[in-house]
Formats: C-alpha cells, structure tokens, sequence
C-alpha cells in the first residue's frame, strides 16, 4: 500500500510495435486503474535483451514506447513511468531471487520452451531466469494487482511462489500480488489466422493492426481479415475470425456482442469489417496526435523520465535493503 492505495505493477517490452491488442487487452485498461491503485508502468528494456538487439533501435523503440504510455493517458504525474534500466533494482533483486528459485520451476516455463524453439541458435541463461526478472519487477514494488494476459499466468504464478517461499523463511517481507484480468479485448486474435493472439513479432503484416498505422493500412487490414463462408455476424466459437472482429468492434465501441450481432444482421461482411476498421481508425487517431505532439516535446519527455525514474528508485530502494537485511547482507553506513 502506498498512501492507502494498493499498488499495481506491469510493462511492456521495448521491442516491436504496440498493436492494437496491446492498446485494447492493455493499455486501455491501465489507464481506467489510475485513480483506484498506485501504478508503476515499467519499459522492460532488460527482458528484451533476452534477444540480440541493435543498440540505437532499442532505445529508440523504447524511448517510442514510454512515449506512447502517455499519449494512450496515462498521466505521468499520477503513474509512474519508468525505464527498467533505469532501476537497478531490478536486477539486484533479481540475482538474489535466482537463489530462491529452483531448476525444476524454470523447467516447466512454456514460454521458454516456446523461444527456445523460435530462437535455437542464442538460447542465453537470461532466457532461462527470465521469470525471476519478472518477480523481481513485480515484488520490488510490493505489488497488489499486476494485469497479465492469459499467457503470462504461468509467470505470476512463480512469482507468488518465490515470494511466498522466501516469506516462509524471513517473515512477511514481500506482499503476495493477485493478477488481473481485463474483461473486454483482454485477447485479441490476428486477424490472419484467428486462432493465435495478435502480435508484435508475426511474420505477416497483414495479421496485425499496429498503433502506429494510419487509416489507410488499417482499413485495408481488415478488409483482407479472414473469416469465412458463412456471410452471418455471429459471436460463436464456429466463427473465430468473426468472432474475433466483434471483439475488436465491441472494445473500440462499448456494444455487447449480442447488440454488433442484431446491428449487422442480413449485412454481409463487407459492410461488417468497414465498420470494425472505422471505429478502430476512429480510437487510434488521437493517440496518435498525442504522439505527434509529445515527440516534439524532449523537453517534456526527458523530465518526465528522471523523475519518474528518482520515484521508482525510492521504492524500490526500500524493499531491496529490507531484503538484504534479511538474508545477512551488512547494513549500509550512512
């Protein structure tokens, strides 16, 4: 708790473009959590080293995507926004977590087998500890709440684990967080094949809506979103790419998927995906212009950065000497 505000903690990588299952199963989420919770919004520049990087494309992107926090409205004056890097903390907390981490937990992670199989030829041990990282992110600031996607469970999973097993040692050092799940866009299909999550990383530029792209390319996405042949708007688990473009329409618009099905009823699906893409042109566009006018703004930008980084730091701070006091660390000299 911080100011009776229970605290919540996520990121997102530095690396890719946002989508628009990012923006809807995210982003837009975080920002209706401002005023309940006390929000830490990390760039997880060190997980995304996990991955061979080029240098300036990573702070590039990463300068983008703390950029692009706020322009989606999250106000950094009230969440605090911050680079991981920026934080050493994380990393710290992170080693001494490993200690209390076991093979056998790491072994079981889907993830890693997962890019494992993607990327054979660099499987790096960061790659294989990449969940202690994501514990130490989230127990560094003593977090209540972290939102996660449905594929990163396994992780907040090991992470209320690690945390529970070191409390059972020291005493109650680390609040034990709960995840969130959003209830509307919480999964975003692509639109390519309607049966795998929307992503950064896909190889087909046509399966993906990124944050970035101007009306054009949206509209002419959606229009070659699959679906089928069935030419009916209906929400059923028959109808994936269908489905899947009444969940986008009902997150852009706030209708029930039962009102987008009466809505376009005898329409075939021309009509249906012009109307998706509109109002998905129609919420990106001022996110876009907020990030237009921000990237004139360094100024602005650079500020925002050092004092959220000081703020992150502070708490962070304060449960990584706690924890080094615990396990027989000598206390600092001040």
């Amino acid at each position: 708790m911080i100011d009776g505000k229970k605290v919540l903690f996520s990121g997102m990588q530095a690396t890719g473009n946002l989508t628009l299952g990012n923006y809807l199963g995210a982003l837009k989420n975080w920002v209706t959590m401002s005023d309940e919770y006390e929000c830490f919004y990390c760039v997880v520049d060190e997980h995304s080293i996990t991955i061979r990087q080029d240098p300036a494309e990573l702070r590039k992107r990463a300068r983008a995507l703390l950029t692009l926090y706020i322009a989606a409205g999250l106000d950094p004056e009230k969440n605090c926004i911050y680079y991981q890097s920026h934080v050493s903390g994380h990393a710290e907390l992170a080693w001494i977590l490993n200690c209390y981490t076991y093979m056998g937990e790491l072994n079981r992670m889907t993830q890693f087998k997962d890019k494992s199989a993607k990327h054979a030829d660099n499987i790096n041990a960061g790659l294989f500890t990449y969940p202690v990282l994501m514990a130490a992110d989230i127990l560094l600031y003593q977090a209540d709440v972290v939102p996660v996607g449905i594929d990163q469970m396994q992780h907040l999973e090991i992470t209320r684990d690690i945390a529970q097993r070191f409390n059972s040692i020291y005493g109650d050092v680390f609040t034990i967080p709960e995840g969130y799940l959003g209830k509307v866009g919480a999964k975003i299909m692509s639109l390519q094949d309607p049966t795998k999550k929307m992503s950064k990383s896909d190889e087909n530029p046509n399966a993906s809506i990124y944050l970035m792209d101007d009306p054009d390319t949206i509209m002419r996405k959606f229009k070659r979103a699959v679906t089928d042949s069935e030419a009916c708007v209906r929400y059923t688990d028959e109808q994936p790419g269908v489905k899947n473009l009444i969940d986008i329409y009902a997150a852009c618009t706030g209708k029930l998927p039962t009102d987008i099905e009466h809505e376009f009823s005898g329409k075939g699906y021309g009509d249906f995906k012009e109307a998706v893409g509109e109002s998905v042109v129609s919420v990106l566009k001022p996110v876009q212009d907020r990030v237009a006018q921000l990237s004139n703004d360094k100024s602005y930008i650079d500020q925002m950065i050092k004092k959220n980084a000081e703020k992150a730091d502070y708490y962070a701070t304060k449960t990584l000497r706690k924890v080094q006091h615990k396990i027989g660390f000598p206390d600092r000299i001040r």
